[in-house]
Parts: structure tokens; sequence; C-alpha cells
């Protein structure tokens, strides 16, 4: 698939997030493809001077290849949004829900979508106390790739209660989610839309040489292994594909989005867990998204292309309904 004449587009990557080198690696991927595919490439680095660089490229679409905070969590959607320019996967309430743990248990609990219990705790308190019974797992709120994860058991050496210089998220957060830990197995499934609507990709099970599936295990060569697709019971396969459709549908996702699970194999259906959706999933040679699209005989270049044609039909029927309701 490819668009009926060639487009400017304008790749946006790079940033100061902490995953700026992930972003960059992703931004050069699509870029080739992008010129593969017949398409004229501006790529931009963010910086505060992005608008004036994206309004001077004039870009008939803007590839967000951004990882993280500004460019996931709705900053970087709104300001393309009052540009007036089309732009790849989920819009500003979605990315603004999505970027936040909890809003999106909020969001998504509430349709059938399992996941771990906990809260959100002030960083002061852990020095005092556990806030849930060890082992538990503390996490950024809006932090993706498992930046600042940590997993607090009793025999960890955080201390007990947590040293305030023992080194964790606790050094640079204010507060953290607070969740049980889910033993088991570590598993993902992508969904891409197409003009039949979202379908998922499949399931990779994503076994890691030690500790757990962290910001170093997912790009790093070597360190984990991408079972694709992943050998488990076909209810649990299919359960994960329906709760990933599920979780991009009624999150408003665009493009493509990935939903992370921990399986608990020991309790069947009822130990998946659903522990985020990435809307903007990465699109390195380590990443999920395109191996298991060319799992699903989709071409990395393909695989681009598709997201781009949502942009431009979403970034359509945007302007269709202004008129309508001009």
């Amino acid at each position: 698939m490819t668009a009926k004449q060639p487009l400017h587009v304008v790749v946006l990557m790079g940033g100061w997030a902490n995953e700026r080198d992930v972003s960059l690696m992703s931004g050069a991927g699509v870029a080739d493809a992008l010129e593969m595919n017949g398409h004229r490439v501006t790529k931009v680095d963010m910086d505060r001077d992005v608008a004036q660089k994206i309004a001077e490229a004039k870009p008939d679409v803007v590839f967000n290849a951004l990882h993280g905070v500004p460019g996931e969590d709705g900053s970087v959607q709104g300001m393309l949004d009052l540009m007036g320019v089309a732009y790849t996967h989920s819009g500003l309430a979605t990315s603004v829900i999505a970027i936040d743990k909890q809003l999106t248990k909020q969001a998504l609990v509430p349709h059938g979508i399992p996941f771990p219990g906990g809260r959100i705790v002030a960083t002061e308190e852990i020095f005092e106390r556990d806030p849930l019974p060890r082992p538990y797992v503390l996490k950024p709120v809006n932090e993706g790739s498992s930046v600042g994860v940590a997993i607090v058991t009793d025999d960890s050496n955080y201390g007990n209660p947590i040293a305030r210089d023992a080194a964790g998220p606790w050094q640079d957060f204010d507060a953290l989610l607070a969740e049980p830990f889910i033993k088991g197995r570590e598993l993902t499934t992508a969904v891409i839309d197409g003009a039949a609507g979202p379908r998922a990709l499949g399931v990779t099970e994503l076994v890691i040489e030690s500790g757990f599936y962290d910001y170093e295990h997912k790009y790093t060569e070597g360190r984990t292994q991408h079972v694709c697709p992943a050998e488990i019971p076909t209810e649990i396969a299919k359960l994960c594909e329906d709760y990933a459709i599920r979780a991009h549908v009624h999150l408003g996702c665009h493009g493509t989005s990935r939903t992370d699970f921990r399986w608990d194999d020991e309790q069947g259906e009822e130990g998946l867990f659903v522990l985020e959706t990435n809307t903007q999933p990465g699109m390195t040679p380590l990443s999920l998204v395109p191996e298991q699209a060319r799992h699903a005989g989709i071409g990395y270049a393909e695989l681009v292309e598709l997201i781009v044609m949502e942009a431009i039909r979403v970034h359509d029927g945007k302007i269709e309904q202004e008129d309508a309701d001009g």
C-alpha cells in the first residue's frame, strides 16, 4: 500500500526525553522507509523551535517518532492540532490519558480490562513504610519504556523501609505508582488500524536473561529473546488480542498501539493483567511492533505507510467534521 502521490513528510524525532536515543533510531528507520516508498522526507530533531521548523517545512503530514514527554503526552499533539497539521498516532486526549498509567486504568477497567491493583503514593511515604505487601512494583506514573521501574522484594537491597539514598525511581519523582508484583510471563500485543478497522498483529513473549523487562533489556541487543508468536495457550493469545483491541478502541488510539501484559500462567485467564498501552511504540530494529507486523505479513515500509495513511484519514475526517459543524 502506498499513497496515490508522493507526500512531504516531516519525521519528528529525538527531543529531550529519557528515550531520546530510541526516538532517533525510530525516526531514522521511518525516514528511510518513507523515502523508499517515494515520499520526500524532512527530519526534525525536537527542540524549543519545533513549531517554527514544522511551519517552515510545510509538510503534508508529520510522522511523530518521539517517545516520552513531550512527544507522547499530548503536548506535541496539541501544538500540531493548533497548527492544523496532520500527524501520526493518537491525538491529544488519548495521549494525555494513555501516558498516565493511573488514568489509563480508570479509563479501561470499567470496560472489563483487568489491571493490577495499587495506588499512587507520595515518595516520602515509602521511606517510612511499604505502601503494599512485598513484593510490589514502584514506577513513575507517566514514563514509558519501563523507565524508572523498581521491584521491591524481601531480599532487595533497597532496605526495609526503602532507604532515602538507595538507587531507584524515588530519587527522581515526588510520587510513584505502587502495584502488586504479578509473577509470571511478559507478553505484548500490537494493534494497527486499517480499512477494516483495528486488528491485532499477534502476541510476543519477552524472555529475559535476568531481572525484568526494563529499558536496558528493551533496547540492548541480546538481552531479551522475543518469542513471536508466543508459545501460550490459544485462549490466552485470543484474550491478549481482545484486550489490546479494546484498549486501542476505548482509549481512542490511531495508527498503532501496543499493549503490554503480565501473565501468571498458574492462574490461567484469571492471571492475565494489562500493564499499560503504548500509543507510540518504537520503530527501531529491536522494536516489537515491526517484528509482529513482519510475522503478520506486513513489511516495515508497508507498516510505515499504513500509519501515515491512517493519519491522513483521521485529519481529513476532522476537517470534514469541522466543516459540518461550521
